[in-house]
């Protein structure tokens, strides 16, 4: 499917780094990620699409026509800049109306224009103020609306949330799925997954350059392709494995010995496993369970985790368990004790090596 918003095969060399023949689309409607580690590459596609850098080989197109070479003032595109990049020495109301001043509106209409996306962002009282007076979450609402005034096709935010606290963040998050509700595009780059859990519709992740996966929140981070993958977005039990049928039954063999019951359609080979923490069940004693694989460990270590605890256990292999703070205390577990650990076929995910 041609996307609103479309990357072929764009490729860019620097001295230190290079976009390997970036591709992805982004349709109309779509909050799309762009999700990598800092240095991966993201600012730099989306000072492609924007047209302040120019790739060496590939095409940018916007519906069905190409923008790679296309003048930054015409390409429907706005761009929302990591440092808000606000004009300091203006207020609220001219920053957000700078882009009108090219355009043919009546003095009446810009202001009418300005009023109007300042109350949807929630600025309406500072339309007076200067720049140096306002938080960070202000300046980044400011930003937004002089981006939005231009109704683009497709917005670009660099990092948007990257310099807010906690409260700040879930504001601006609020705002963001508004906008995007109202029929926004968005395309949004970010080195944070929980973020990206919490806004997207589709997901790109990034790598050194080049995108190595694509797909729903759900297909990316529940069907990791990669190890960095993996380990980026916080899934801790993933290991080398080998796939091995037996008696009909699939089995991913860790470490040439150590056999998980798993069920997958993969032919038997070599990959990887992945298990998320919280499919993973502790008990003290062994218990009746559907579960089919069942290890009896001791509890290395127990840290905080977002939402509960990590409890990690020597069983053979070294797992991590998320559980609450109640199933815990139920437990009564803590370091040296041993547990059993249970955790369905259904839950130990294949990736090919």
């Amino acid at each position: 499917m041609v996307g609103m918003l479309e990357l072929r095969k764009i490729s860019k060399s620097f001295e230190d780094f290079s976009l390997e023949e970036v591709s992805f689309s982004v349709q109309k409607g779509d909050y799309f990620i762009l999700l990598g580690e800092s240095g991966a590459g993201k600012s730099m596609v989306l000072e492609v699409i924007a047209g302040l850098v120019r790739p060496e080989s590939g095409s940018v197109f916007l519906g069905e026509k190409d923008i790679t070479h296309e003048k930054i003032q015409n390409r429907k595109i706005g761009l929302v800049f990591q440092d808000h990049a606000i004009f300091p020495h203006i207020t609220v109301a001219e920053n957000i109306a700078y882009s009108l001043h090219r355009g043919t509106l009546s003095k009446a209409e810009k202001h009418a224009k300005v009023k109007s996306v300042a109350a949807e962002l929630g600025i309406g009282e500072l339309l007076a103020r200067k720049p140096e007076t306002l938080s960070g979450g202000e300046l980044q609402r400011v930003a937004l609306g002089r981006t939005l005034i231009q109704e683009p096709d497709i917005l670009l935010l660099d990092e948007p949330l990257s310099s807010l606290d906690t409260r700040l963040k879930g504001d601006l998050r609020r705002l963001l799925r508004n906008i995007h509700r109202k029929g926004q595009t968005i395309l949004h780059v970010t080195h944070d997954y929980e973020e990206a859990l919490a806004l997207a519709t589709k997901i790109a992740v990034i790598h050194a350059g080049a995108i190595i996966q694509s797909g729903t929140p759900e297909e990316v981070f529940s069907h990791p392709k990669s190890e960095f993958l993996a380990h980026f977005i916080g899934v801790r039990n993933f290991f080398p494995a080998t796939l091995v049928t037996l008696n009909q039954k699939q089995f991913a063999y860790i470490n040439n010995h150590l056999p998980l019951r798993i069920l997958t359609d993969e032919p038997d080979e070599e990959g990887f496993v992945l298990i998320r923490g919280e499919d993973i069940l502790l008990s003290v004693l062994p218990v009746e369970t559907s579960a089919t694989n069942n290890f009896k460990g001791i509890v290395l270590e127990i840290v905080p985790h977002k939402g509960g605890v990590e409890v990690t256990i020597d069983a053979g292999l070294e797992l991590h368990a998320l559980i609450t703070r109640e199933s815990l205390t139920s437990l009564g577990l803590v370091a040296g004790s041993s547990c059993w650990v249970h955790f369905k076929a259904g839950a130990v995910r294949f990736l090919r090596g």
